[in-house]
């Protein structure tokens, strides 16, 4: 599914415009990200938490000639799965 598919989706279920659901769709999905780029956790009861994870520098292996390079610190987005939405996959 895709972003599209999704708009056309909820505005079957809300009987809002497309247009609508467009715009609103847009405004949580760029509240999410400034509020995870902030260094927030943003939890979403029933479906899950979105939230920034700091993975530390590491040295890692060029595949190609098997040097050692660094690999440095990075933050890194990260989703965690809410236990409804665990449960719903679970179930099929």
């Amino acid at each position: 599914m895709n972003k599209a598919d999704l708009v056309n989706l909820v505005a079957a279920r809300t009987e809002l415009t497309k247009t609508d659901v467009a715009l609103v769709i847009d405004a949580a999905i760029d509240t999410i990200i400034d509020s995870v780029v902030e260094g927030k956790k943003v939890s979403i009861l029933g479906f899950g938490s979105f939230e920034p994870r700091d993975r530390s520098a590491r040295q890692g292996l060029n595949p190609k000639t098997g040097e050692k390079i660094k690999i440095p610190a990075k933050r890194v987005p990260a989703f965690t799965a809410g236990k409804l939405f665990k449960d719903r996959v679970q179930a099929g």
